[in-house]
């Protein structure tokens, strides 16, 4: 049973729900009894997590009737495929609009979950119980769901927001060491983004994060979803301030979609993209030296890849041209003047992108 929890909300007027912290929340009936108005749920999950998790989740919902359904592990099945697979057990079982998704997994099942949730019957509710650290604190927030396109990813996808956050952050203990790098890179982009002092902590406590420890992780869990929370709250549907929180995401994805879904871990792919984002704002003149030194520093500290080995520039940017973020024909970027400052612009030296992405692809 759960012993202590934190609760943060994202304001969306009619539409806010709570994000609850804690240890041994998946297994408290307490966790879903404001979150779950529905007798029936579907917990959509895969097959690496569900031994570990789904009886205990059935058993936290219990006495509504519950069907599970599992997928395969991985973003290459990141799909509509997939998602087709998820909407045919609804259909199977009769799950009517008055039905829950519960979404047991990492960002693939819950970006899966929440895109089938938003397109069956023309919406359903649905909650997220992420179990990776890179969903507890950025992918289960803020309503973003869908699937790839061989072209690009998450072409394909709806906003949809869930009725709650459950982490859990007990699950973190069985996360693989890679998985947890890689879920620390979305923690450093809220601090290069917003939060200076966050970062500086960041800096002291590599160590202690990388190495497991729950006050460390807890304490960055809490801290990212505030931030992310707040920006969502303003800007829901990404129409100014949320698309910070896209800090090398343009170039992460263009590096996930080049080399084929799976290779590189997403939190990877942002890791080498926030680094490529700062090399390219030292470059133009915004970004102080020192800063550009602590984040590369940070970032190889904490095990995650720079460089990007058998890729072509001109293949990075094929990808990033049919990026989402792509308006008018301009790649959007955002760059930083500094650690904590970060802006979006399409204003930049074209030669310099490319420049920066070839000086990522010669250092190898």
């Amino acid at each position: 049973m759960a012993t202590s929890k934190d609760i943060l909300t994202v304001e969306l007027g009619s539409r806010s729900y709570p994000i609850l912290i804690g240890q041994g929340l998946l297994g408290d009936p307490q966790s879903f009894t404001e979150t779950v108005h529905a007798s029936d749920v579907l917990i959509v999950s895969n097959t690496t997590v569900a031994p570990l998790y789904l009886s205990t989740l059935e058993a936290a919902l219990r006495p509504r009737r519950t069907v599970a359904t599992l997928l395969p592990d991985g973003e290459s099945y990141k799909t509509l495929g997939t998602v087709t697979r998820i909407l045919d057990v609804l259909v199977a079982n009769r799950f009517g609009r008055d039905s829950v998704i519960v979404a047991l997994g990492g960002g693939v099942v819950g970006d899966m979950a929440g895109f089938a949730a938003a397109i069956y019957q023309r919406g359903v509710a649905f909650v997220q119980v992420p179990t990776t650290l890179l969903a507890q604190v950025d992918s289960a927030v803020g309503g973003k769901t869908g699937v790839n396109h061989p072209g690009g990813k998450n072409l394909i996808g709806a906003f949809h927001q869930p009725a709650a956050v459950v982490a859990d952050t007990a699950t973190l203990a069985t996360l693989a060491p890679r998985e947890l790098r890689a879920g620390l890179a979305e923690v450093v982009k809220y601090g290069l983004i917003r939060d200076a002092a966050f970062f500086a902590w960041l800096e002291q406590q590599a160590e202690a994060l990388l190495a497991g420890e729950p006050e460390a992780l807890a304490h960055v869990i809490r801290r990212s979803c505030q931030i992310k929370a707040a920006i969502v709250g303003r800007d829901e549907r990404e129409h100014g301030e949320r698309a910070l929180l896209n800090l090398g995401h343009t170039f992460g994805h263009a590096i996930e979609s080049a080399t084929g879904y799976g290779r590189w871990l997403h939190g990877e792919a942002v890791g080498a993209g926030m680094v490529m984002a700062a090399r390219m704002s030292h470059a133009s003149g915004l970004m102080p030296q020192d800063d550009l030194r602590r984040l590369v520093g940070l970032i190889e500290r904490l095990g995650l890849p720079v460089n990007i080995p058998n890729v072509a520039a001109e293949d990075l940017l094929e990808h990033m041209r049919i990026d989402k973020k792509v308006l008018g024909g301009r790649i959007r970027l955002v760059l930083l003047r500094g650690i904590g400052a970060a802006f979006v612009t399409a204003e930049y030296e074209p030669d310099l992108l490319r420049r920066t992405l070839e000086g990522h692809l010669a250092d190898l």
